[in-house]
């Protein structure tokens, strides 16, 4: 399994409404983190589980979700965790 499923795997408790996940390991080659075979990923997650979270919480919950897979197959994981209505109203990463 690859590891952009098995983030999905992992996060599906979280009742996704949407997960946008790119691998930028390519762009990290060299890097230590690299090296040791952890990626680099770009996650943008939309999900009510976040309503009423801080960021710090969101990321918690994520990072909870993951487990072991941060310290194993990720490296970094870049994260922009949103709420339903936050996705309605905040500009896209492409549109920023």
């Amino acid at each position: 399994m690859s590891v952009i499923d098995e983030i999905r795997n992992r996060l599906a408790p979280l009742n996704p409404l949407s997960i946008e996940i790119e691998d930028e390991s390519a762009l990290h080659a060299g890097h230590a983190g690299a090296k040791g075979g952890g990626g680099h990923y770009r996650m943008t997650m939309v999900s009510d589980a976040f309503i009423g979270k801080n960021t710090v919480a969101r990321h918690r919950l994520i990072y909870g979700a993951l487990g072991e897979l941060m310290r194993t197959r990720i490296h970094a994981l870049a994260i922009r965790a949103l709420t339903a209505e936050e996705a309605n109203t905040q500009p896209t990463r492409k549109e920023l």
